[in-house]
């Protein structure tokens, strides 16, 4: 197999959770680039049918919530009646905490006073969803003995976040990055040894991606402050993982199974 059908995707189907998403959309266009049919799982069935749209015709718009099982097994019968198999699943879908109220963020973000129910919430959909999705469709990925299975982590869960880049300018500290997103993070970590081992007889691969911080529209001073601390001196910007992807899609890494891809500019390096 030359290089070029290393990574090549033809006849593969590949589920992408929280599809509608700054990445999640990316994680979509380099699956199908690259020859897959494509299910868009996104909870917003519009976003995804729109999705859907601009991906071209065989593929699938799906309206999953990753943290109901009904919806999961919905969305498995909906993709085994029209393509048979599943090759592919990025588990991509999280909760990345945003306050709504901007004068109060930096306390509500605090260790001290974050809410139990946010830290619920966030272990639910980045975790819990996690082993829903691979669950459900993984266990098909066991059944016919292939697959790929894409956890989506991140720098936060591997070194802890560096609290001083949510400082202004001023040094007032607008925000703190609150507890539950690296622990989860950190978890997801975990769940991909662990299932690498548990499906590798069953030639099932389970790895994960720990993307940096993509640019987006953030403040100047937190885009200055995050570049800094990166040796290439840059935020990411959304299409930076598309190789990473498909490295991790594809046949390219087929001897690749239990481990954390760090793609992050060098923010963890030093």
């Amino acid at each position: 197999m030359n290089a070029q059908e290393l990574f090549s995707l033809n006849g593969k189907v590949a589920i992408v959770t929280g599809a509608c998403g700054l990445l999640g959309k990316q994680h979509c266009r380099a699956l199908a680039e690259a020859g897959a049919k494509v299910v868009v799982g996104d909870i917003n069935m519009r976003d995804s049918i729109a999705l859907t749209e601009e991906l071209g015709k065989d593929h699938l718009a799906i309206s999953l919530d990753v943290t109901d099982k009904n919806s999961i097994n919905l969305a498995l019968q909906k993709i085994m009646e029209t393509y048979g198999r599943i090759d592919v699943l990025v588990n991509n879908a999280a909760i990345n905490d945003m306050f709504e109220n901007q004068l109060l963020a930096a306390q509500q973000s605090m260790f001290e006073y974050y809410p139990i129910s946010s830290w619920d919430q966030s272990w639910k959909v980045n975790v819990t969803g996690v082993f829903l999705c691979s669950q459900a469709f993984g266990g098909v990925m066991a059944a016919q003995e292939s697959g790929s299975i894409i956890n989506i982590s991140s720098t936060y869960g591997i070194v802890a976040p560096d609290q001083s880049i949510y400082k202004n300018k001023e040094g007032e500290q607008l925000f703190f990055k609150s507890p539950v997103y690296p622990v989860t993070k950190s978890a997801v970590l975990g769940f991909t040894r662990y299932l690498a081992a548990y499906w590798g007889k069953r030639k099932v691969r389970v790895n994960a991606l720990s993307p940096g911080g993509v640019q987006n529209q953030q403040e100047d001073f937190f885009i200055s402050n995050y570049s800094s601390k990166t040796l290439l001196g840059r935020m990411a910007a959304p299409d930076d993982y598309k190789g990473a992807i498909l490295f991790l899609a594809s046949e390219a890494s087929s001897y690749m199974t239990g481990a954390n891809l760090i793609v992050d500019g060098g923010w963890t390096t030093i």
